[in-house]
């Protein structure tokens, strides 16, 4: 399904509101994003119970029912009865997760249900609410094409991360400081597209994941044991993409030893010259991309003086760093693939601030040697 327009976590609720009482209404986006959630927490919000079939495990007979005989001799007629979980007398909200992961065969069961509100003799109260959602087809997931016909039952939404709108959820929630910390200085980790092959990789149910597992080890609190360097890999590796588990253990070293951004910027820390520390190096490198990216603006003329001499503090800060490891120093200037995010896009550097790097930083190495 073409994204044409996407919405966040905050705005589908209204949307639900105004539109799923009136027609169902089909959400995509990518596994782990928060769909199931955001039904279940909309049928709160209505006061109405929330009944939720998987797709992926219906047969037709599961919505439809099985025949009962009704009636004797002449008048005998068999009448199929849908299963009580659906036929209900009170209003209800009915989610089809993973609609589009179903079968042929469920996929057409669903039409009267979806269009008419009618199964067999059963239809559903007038007060019923109706939402599908599922995976969309380059996220590696279960998906099967829908027919015109069934998308053209349904009003579509596509829901994208919001990093505003997790963290703002996440502190409600009380999820774990280190992560909390980390999504806020590096919100474009919050998800990294679906890989090819099988493995891990970040969306926001999978950083909750991690919070929780940090917090059953005790992890940074006060009482807490001190969570070995081996064990954090392999709960990071565990749950995130490979490269956003690495940036996440250096941001954790890092907090450990209290590097930061702004000590380096201020001058009052230098950066870990250590090779075990590489990792803090990386993280740090990558942290001062991206404020960059976000505090520098896009054309020179008209910058701030505060801005002027952030690029210039992240000159020298780079030549210091280019002579610990080349390699994370180019980080900063090309990025990584850890930046790139579910849409495929990427935080990027001002034209003018590169060409400054280019020029300026043989002499800024020279007049350090």
């Amino acid at each position: 399904m073409h994204a044409a327009v996407t919405v966040t976590p905050s705005q589908l609720p209204e949307i639900l509101l105004h539109v799923a009482v009136t027609r169902p209404v089909f959400v995509w986006g990518q596994p782990g994003i928060g769909k199931s959630s955001l039904v279940q927490d909309f049928a709160k919000h209505v006061g109405l119970p929330c009944e939720t079939l998987l797709g992926t495990q219906l047969a037709a007979e599961d919505l439809i029912g099985v025949p009962r005989i009704v009636g004797d001799g002449d008048r005998a007629r068999s009448r199929f009865c849908p299963p009580e979980n659906i036929a209900r007398d009170e209003p209800y909200v009915l989610f089809l997760d993973e609609l589009n992961g179903s079968s042929p065969e469920v996929q057409k069961a669903f039409y009267s249900l979806i269009l008419d509100r009618r199964l067999g003799s059963y239809e559903l109260h007038p007060e019923s609410v109706v939402i599908g959602a599922g995976n969309r087809a380059q996220d590696s997931a279960i998906v099967r094409p829908m027919s015109s016909a069934l998308i053209n039952r349904m009003m579509h939404v596509h829901l994208v991360s919001s990093p505003r709108d997790w963290l703002a959820w996440a502190r409600a929630a009380n999820l774990h400081p280190w992560v909390i910390d980390y999504i806020g200085q590096r919100p474009d980790h919050l998800v990294s597209a679906p890989p090819k092959h099988e493995e891990p990789f970040s969306t926001p149910r999978a950083w909750h994941m991690l919070s929780d597992l940090l917090r059953s080890y005790g992890a940074g609190l006060a009482d807490g044991p001190d969570l070995s360097d081996e064990l954090l890999r392999v709960l990071t590796l565990g749950t995130l993409s490979p490269a956003h588990a690495g940036q996440f253990r250096g941001y954790v070293r890092q907090v450990r030893h209290a590097w930061s951004v702004d000590a380096l910027l201020k001058g009052t820390l230098r950066w870990p010259s250590d090779a075990a520390e590489r990792d803090v190096c990386y993280f740090l490198a990558q942290s001062l991309r991206a404020r960059l990216a976000k505090e520098l603006p896009e054309r020179r003329q008209g910058a701030t003086p505060a801005a002027v001499d952030l690029a210039h503090r992240a000159k020298g800060l780079l030549t210091e760093l280019a002579e610990i490891s080349l390699e994370a120093a180019q980080t900063v200037v090309a990025g990584t693939d850890a930046d790139t995010t579910q849409d495929g896009t990427t935080a990027t550097l001002p034209g003018w601030f590169l060409v400054e790097v280019v020029r300026d930083l043989p002499r800024l190495a020279a007049a350090r040697n």
